[in-house]
């Protein structure tokens, strides 16, 4: 065997962390990684956000190159702003042709309120307490993420998929003026007590939740759907009495919230429907004035993208949502998406289906599909290393074209976030 031959034998030796550096990882309790996972990536969106902050020019919220946190405080954070300093409306603004116009009781009240005490007890301004709160309810929810995760998957999975959860094209809600952290955190907690079957405490944040992000209805669905399922699986797995009264107050708890912030708007401004027709006044740039028939405005938002946006036939678009549909349910079905657990499936459905019936399909719809984070879990369980550094690589491409596309603002802008 000559030299040459002998080095071509030798492999180079994989560099591996050192036995103390290992211990020190394990070591470390699992909030601390998550918390880690969390900074790191807020660290990352924040250097996103003053690049794009830069070169952002004069716009309705903002002169040009604005700070950090008067960046973070554009589109809605103004309307929650207005919340939190001048409250609701009585009288609802009316166009010149009798129509409701944009007004703030399409904003619910928890977040600003949660808000306006911080800025109470710190004396901060709206801008800075605004972010504080929105990037402490996110931590908080990472936290519990992650726990939801670990009750059903390995713990290197659940890790990996809170880091997918951290990195998120929309994870930038959790440091700008939006309700979503606060609402998220709510929403895992809630899923996280309803897998471990603690239903009395779910009352606290199935109600906050109600109040904070408009889908207490789906978060009703979900629970009924758990209680019926429970009650066809009791034989083999006990559905006390006390869990069934437990149980079915939660879920008309959940209804009777998530009616109630409508039946308000109503009562305070004296048109039955004030809040229906201040949600669909963001629509109207798109279809017009039109009434909220359920499961209709998928349909709407495929006639308008495909006939009037793009110029094809309106056909194209309808088969598309039939596809993306038909694509989305054989999903559920999948081995990765079952191990999640009946619960959390229960949860992506009935939400799918509030979405389906309510909402128009535009340039929020990524932030709007955030409450469906459990799937990150389906998304986390292969273990290769090469793609799930594929993976958070994409969901950080993701987040740039997210954050280029429909936070920075460009003259006229028709893609809100």
């Amino acid at each position: 065997m000559t030299a040459t031959d002998s080095a071509a034998t030798v492999r180079p030796r994989r560099r591996r962390l050192s036995p103390g550096i290992r211990l020190h990882y394990r070591l470390v309790p699992w909030w601390g990684k998550v918390t880690v996972v969390y900074l790191l990536a807020r660290v990352i969106t924040t250097v996103m956000m003053l690049v794009l902050a830069s070169v952002q020019g004069a716009n309705p919220w903002t002169g040009a190159h604005p700070d950090y946190f008067s960046f973070a405080n554009i589109w809605d954070g103004r309307w929650y702003q207005i919340v939190a300093e001048s409250g609701y409306p009585r009288t609802l603004p009316l166009g010149d042709d009798g129509t409701v116009q944009q007004n703030a009781w399409a904003f619910l009240p928890a977040y600003p309120v949660v808000v306006r005490f911080v800025m109470t007890i710190t004396f901060l301004p709206w801008e800075v307490a605004a972010v504080f709160v929105s990037f402490a309810f996110g931590l908080a929810a990472a936290l519990v993420f992650y726990r939801m995760m670990a009750s059903r998957l390995a713990w290197s999975t659940s890790l990996f998929a809170t880091v997918l959860f951290c990195v998120g094209p929309t994870s930038p809600m959790f440091q700008v003026a939006y309700a979503e952290s606060m609402y998220l955190f709510l929403l895992m907690l809630a899923l996280y007590l309803m897998m471990k079957r603690r239903y009395w405490w779910m009352l606290i944040p199935v109600v906050i939740m109600a109040f904070t992000r408009p889908s207490g209805l789906a978060f009703a669905l979900a629970m009924g759907l758990h209680v019926v399922y429970r009650w066809f699986v009791r034989k083999r797995d006990g559905f006390s009495v006390r869990e069934l009264v437990a149980s079915i107050t939660v879920t008309v708890v959940a209804l009777v919230a998530g009616l109630a912030w409508p039946a308000i708007a109503g009562w305070v401004t004296g048109v039955p429907d004030a809040y229906t027709a201040t949600e669909l006044t963001w629509r109207a740039d798109y279809i017009g004035r039109v009434h909220l028939v359920p499961f209709t405005p998928w349909f709407q938002g495929a006639q308008w993208w495909f006939g009037q946006f793009l110029q094809v036939s309106p056909w194209l678009g309808y088969i598309t949502l039939v596809v993306v549909l038909a694509l989305f349910a054989i999903w559920m079905f999948s081995p990765a998406v079952r191990r999640l657990g009946v619960d959390l499936r229960l949860w992506v459905v009935s939400y799918a289906l509030y979405l389906l019936a309510v909402f128009f399909p535009q340039s929020s719809t990524f932030r709007i599909l955030a409450p469906m984070a459990p799937l990150a879990g389906a998304l986390a369980q292969p273990k290769s290393k090469a793609y799930r550094i594929g993976m958070v690589l994409l969901f950080l491409a993701l987040q740039w074209g997210w954050l280029l596309i429909c936070w920075g603002v460009d003259g006229y802008d028709w893609s809100p976030p």
